[in-house]
Order: structure tokens, then sequence, then C-alpha cells
């Protein structure tokens, strides 16, 4: 990947990461925290989302150090004492990010898959195929149950409170695992999105 691709597949990353996050602000909203609307961050403005470390220099070092492209943007915030449930609330607001991403690579999915009866031509779906695997990477990554990732706060709303010890354990050393993972243990994961593009989308990843 050089130039003009490497450019062009990290622009697609901050549009993804972006509707991520808005995801789970209006997922907030919907259960009656307005924080992130009355911080402006309901926009696909960019600049509002923009995190410099985890939407620029972050996928640079993770292409260059680890042959793949992952980031972030900032976190949208959200208030879980202003929904009825807080504690399921919280899951449903963490879900929403991921479920976003699914959503948008089983569209352009089904697009680069029924190209041919549609006619699209080989940039469209050139261009809609890394906009799948993007997207299908940024759900099973943050689905992955460390914190600060979204499937943590899926699992500490699943798990009783008695468990609170492994939750403890995990937010002190989530980051770090996550780290490890990332640029050490991500090669063997790889196989997992490849896999979930090839049955979405009917073809092999470049």
């Amino acid at each position: 990947m050089q130039g003009f691709e490497f450019i062009f597949v990290i622009a697609v990353l901050i549009v993804s990461v972006i509707v991520h996050e808005i995801s789970h602000g209006y997922a907030a909203e919907r259960l009656g925290d307005p924080t992130a609307r009355l911080a402006g961050r309901l926009t696909m403005n960019p600049i509002p989302h923009i995190d410099i470390l985890g939407s620029l220099i972050f996928p640079t070092l993770s292409y260059f150090l680890g042959g793949f492209i992952v980031g972030w943007a900032k976190p949208v915030p959200y208030n879980p004492d202003n929904m009825k449930n807080p504690r399921w609330g919280g899951a449903i607001v963490a879900a929403a990010g991921p479920l976003a991403n699914i959503l948008i690579a089983l569209i352009f999915g089904m697009l680069v898959r029924f190209s041919g009866a549609f006619g699209l031509p080989e940039t469209f779906i050139f261009i809609s195929s890394f906009v799948v695997f993007i997207n299908i990477v940024l759900a099973f990554l943050n689905l992955m149950p460390i914190p600060p990732l979204d499937g943590s706060k899926i699992l500490f709303a699943i798990l009783p409170y008695r468990f609170y010890r492994i939750q403890e354990a995990l937010e002190q050393y989530g980051l770090f695992v996550l780290l490890f993972i990332i640029f050490f243990l991500w090669k063997f994961l790889l196989p997992v999105p490849y896999f979930v593009f090839k049955v979405i989308t009917g073809i092999g990843f470049f």
C-alpha cells in the first residue's frame, strides 16, 4: 500500500471511526442522555472527533509496524446516570458503535457481492472492499472484552456484581493487554476478519 492508497485507507478509517462514535452518541440520546448532542459530537464534521494520536499517528505506526491499520476517534461523552437503567444503558451505547461498523460492512459488502449485476466499475469495487474490511476490523477489535474497548462494557453489564474483581483487574491492565494483542498477536487474529470479509463479499481480500 503506497501513496494515494495509504492516504485513502486512512480517510476511510477516520470516517468509519467517526460513524462509530456518533452511533454511541445517538444510542445514548435515544436512552435519555443528551450529553453527546450538547457537546456538539452528533456531527459528521471530523474536527470535533479527530484524535491526533488515535486517528493519525497510531494508524500510521500500526501499519508500518504490524502491516495493518487500526485507530480511533475521540470517545463521545455520555452520562449513564441520565438513563433509566445505567448498567444496561451503558451496554447498549457500547454495542451501538460496533453495530454501526457491521452495518456499513454489510451495505458495502452487498454492493461488492452483486457488483456484476449492478455493473459497478472496478474502482468502486476496490474502494468498497477497503470500506468493508476496515469496518469489519473495527467491529471485531471493539467487541473484544478488553478495557477500554466496547466489548468490555458489554461484558461488565452481563457479569454479576460478585465478579467485580475481574472487572477491576481488566480495567487496570486492559490497555497493556490490548497493545500486546495489536502488535504481537494481531497476525494470528486476522484470519477472522478475512473470513468474515469473504462471507460478506464472496471474494478474498487483496
